[in-house]
C-alpha cells in the first residue's frame, strides 16, 4: 500500500489526549497532527524522535496533517491504524497470505454476532472465515512483537465473538500486522492486559486460530512481507 505524496517530515513534541500531537517541522513551527492509533503507542513516543506526516486539502478536516510513521532505532513503524486493514486487503488480494488465498470473496467490516463487526468475512464455496486484524507497535526491545500495548477491552470481546464463530462451525482467525520490521516473531502482552492474554488462550483452545505477519515499513508504503512465528510463551 503506497503512503500519500509527498510525507513531511518533522520532530515529535508531544502526544496528547490520545488522537493528537504536537510535531515540529523543519522549519521550526509546531503543528497540530492526528494521531490515528487508540493505544499507548508505549515504545514509539521518542522525545524529538523522527516522524513523517501526511497532509490533507479537504476543508471539512479539522487538522490538515496526519502522523504516520515513526523512527525508532534504525527502523520506520507504522502508526496508523486506519492503514492497517488497507494493507491487508492489498496482501489478500495479492495471495501475499497462503493460508487464507483459497478465499475468493474478501468483505470488510461485516457484522459478527449482534454488536459488533469483524474486519474481513472471507468466502469461498465451502465456508466463511472471519478474521480480525491487529496493528502491533510494541516490542520488549529482543526482537518479539506484543499486543496489545493497553489495556483493551474491545480485543478481548473480538476474541471471544471469533470463538463463537468456531462454535458455528466456522473458521476464525486472528491475524497480527507487526508493522515494524526489526521483530522475528510476536505474542500476547500478558504483563499489560493479562484478561486478553487469558482470552486469547482460551480462544485458540475452541479453534481461533492465530496469524502473525511482518510488513515491510518505509517512506513510499507500507507491505506485509512474510509470516513470522505467534507463541503464547513470550
Amino acid at each position: 500500500m503506497r503512503l500519500p505524496e509527498p510525507l513531511i517530515p518533522g520532530r515529535l513534541v508531544r502526544r496528547y489526549k490520545r488522537f493528537l500531537a504536537d510535531i515540529r517541522l523543519e522549519d521550526g513551527s509546531v503543528v497540530t497532527a492526528h494521531c490515528a492509533n487508540p493505544g499507548s503507542m508505549k515504545g514509539c513516543l521518542v522525545d524529538d524522535g523522527e516522524v513523517l506526516l501526511s497532509t490533507s486539502d479537504n476543508p471539512a478536516r479539522k487538522l490538515r496533517y496526519t502522523w504516520e510513521l515513526a523512527r525508532i532505532g534504525r527502523v520506520w513503524v507504522g502508526l496508523n491504524t486506519l492503514r492497517t486493514n488497507k494493507v491487508v486487503e492489498e496482501a489478500f488480494h495479492k495471495g501475499k497470505i497462503p493460508e487464507l488465498a483459497q478465499y475468493d470473496v474478501i468483505r470488510p467490516e461485516v457484522k459478527m454476532g449482534e454488536n459488533r463487526r469483524v474486519d474481513f468475512l472471507l468466502s469461498n464455496a465451502g465456508g466463511h472465515a472471519y478474521v480480525e486484524v491487529k496493528n502491533v507497535t510494541l516490542t520488549d526491545g529482543r526482537k518479539t512483537a506484543l499486543f496489545p500495548d493497553s489495556v483493551t477491552r474491545r480485543g478481548s470481546a473480538h476474541l471471544k465473538e471469533l470463538a463463537d464463530r468456531i462454535r458455528e462451525g466456522h473458521r476464525a482467525v486472528m491475524l497480527y500486522l507487526v508493522n515494524r520490521p526489526d521483530c522475528d516473531r510476536c505474542g500476547p502482552a500478558a504483563e499489560i492486559d493479562p484478561e486478553y492474554a487469558e482470552n486469547l488462550r482460551n480462544a485458540m483452545m475452541t479453534g481461533v486460530e492465530t496469524l502473525a505477519y511482518r510488513a515491510r515499513v518505509g517512506r513510499r508504503g507500507i507491505v506485509v512481507a512474510d509470516r513470522i512465528p505467534f507463541t503464547l510463551s513470550v
